[in-house]
């Protein structure tokens, strides 16, 4: 008996001693500024699109209204891409392509989709944090069939990376994608040439890619789970401007967005140096998620912290547009015809770390549009 009190005794050593690391590695930090204030627009400006019995994460739509979202990975639902038709959610391209499907190219874990104005449907699988093959997929969306396949290796997507958010080049021939590597803490900016297939990953370890230790708290949830984990993904939010010549990006509780020159990006030749030189802070933003631009040159951000939209201008303004509590983590955007802007509520503090049960519970989860005022090109 001495001998197994002693044995058990380690064990709790050990125990104690992983959860340390764990906290010390993951953990900690402290509340972030609220930024938002009164809103300009009214609570009934939005206008519910969808109503999902799993929350979406992204949403994609094209200049003639077809409407594409994902529902939330991390929720773990039965079809990750689907289409809105006729009010309800069809899987896309077919069911053979959700998880588990028959299709070599099965869907594995997807959070992003554009549409790019050559009218392909581009689709990210971040494959389960890099244990999977991560790919970028582009479909036609005359045929639904893939046009473009691109597997990226593992020294670009390695095991613990999040290739989380993406855009698209206006002339379709280059991707920009936010690597969040919630896990594996080595965010980075991913470009993809999509007519070679090849890819290099940038500004690794730069601060404009790094969280800040703050811990997002939710409508009334600390985003930590077991007092360990801090949800804390690196560079997450990224947006083009309607040029395609500004690449603008930032973590979640980073406090600066950060923009670069696509150009410089795209200029293999330029040294690391160089190109973290010409990094540059475009203003300061409230906690982000999911972020667009308009023709104006004002970037929108959804902030889940404080269940409000707001637009950061190319003064360094910003100005909230809507604040209400239905906006249950507003996350991902796309604007539409008509001058509509389009946003997800994915709710991930009803989500993550959370049982099926109370997912369900907590349905129906949301896609909505409003009239910001600015315009955007669709897809975007």
């Amino acid at each position: 008996m001495p001998r197994l009190l002693k044995f058990a005794g380690v064990l709790l050593c050990i125990a104690a001693l992983a959860a340390l690391a764990i906290r010390l590695r993951y953990g900690g930090g402290g509340r972030f500024e609220d930024l938002s204030g009164k809103p300009t627009l009214d609570a009934s400006a939005l206008e519910v699109v969808a109503d999902l019995d799993h929350p979406p994460g992204n949403v994609a739509v094209g200049p003639d209204g077809r409407l594409f979202f994902t529902f939330h990975p991390e929720a773990s639902p039965a079809v990750l891409v689907a289409e809105w038709v006729d009010g309800a959610a069809h899987p896309f391209p077919s069911a053979e392509f959700q998880p588990g499907g028959s299709d070599p190219l099965a869907f594995q874990s997807v959070l992003s989709l554009r549409i790019d104005r050559q009218n392909r449907l581009w689709v990210l699988d971040y494959a389960f944090h890099g244990a999977g093959q991560p790919r970028l997929l582009g479909f036609d969306l005359a045929t639904g069939e893939v046009d473009e396949r691109i597997d990226f290796p593992s020294e670009i997507a390695p095991l613990g990376s999040h290739l989380n958010d993406f855009q698209v080049s206006p002339d379709g021939r280059r991707a920009y994608i936010a690597d969040a590597s919630i896990i594996g803490k080595r965010p980075a900016l991913v470009v993809v040439d999509l007519e070679s297939g090849e890819s290099r990953r940038l500004l690794e370890g730069h601060v404009s890619v790094e969280a800040e230790e703050f811990v997002p708290v939710v409508q009334g949830r600390k985003m930590e789970l077991y007092g360990l984990v801090a949800i804390r993904p690196g560079v997450d939010s990224i947006a083009l401007d309607q040029s395609g010549d500004w690449l603008y990006f930032a973590a979640v509780t980073a406090r600066q967005m950060y923009r670069v020159r696509t150009s410089d990006l795209d200029d293999p030749s330029l040294p690391p140096a160089e190109l973290e030189s010409r990094v540059e802070v475009f203003g300061r933003k409230t906690m982000s998620d999911g972020i667009t631009t308009d023709i104006r040159g004002n970037v929108y951000i959804t902030d889940p912290e404080h269940s409000a939209i707001l637009t950061l201008g190319p003064d360094g303004a910003l100005t909230t547009l809507l604040k209400t509590p239905t906006l249950r983590w507003p996350d991902g955007f796309s604007f539409g015809p008509g001058g509509w802007l389009y946003v997800t509520a994915s709710a991930l503090q009803h989500v993550i770390g959370r049982s099926e049960d109370h997912v369900r519970a907590h349905a129906p989860y949301q896609i909505y549009r409003f009239r910001p005022g600015g315009r955007g090109i669709p897809g975007h």
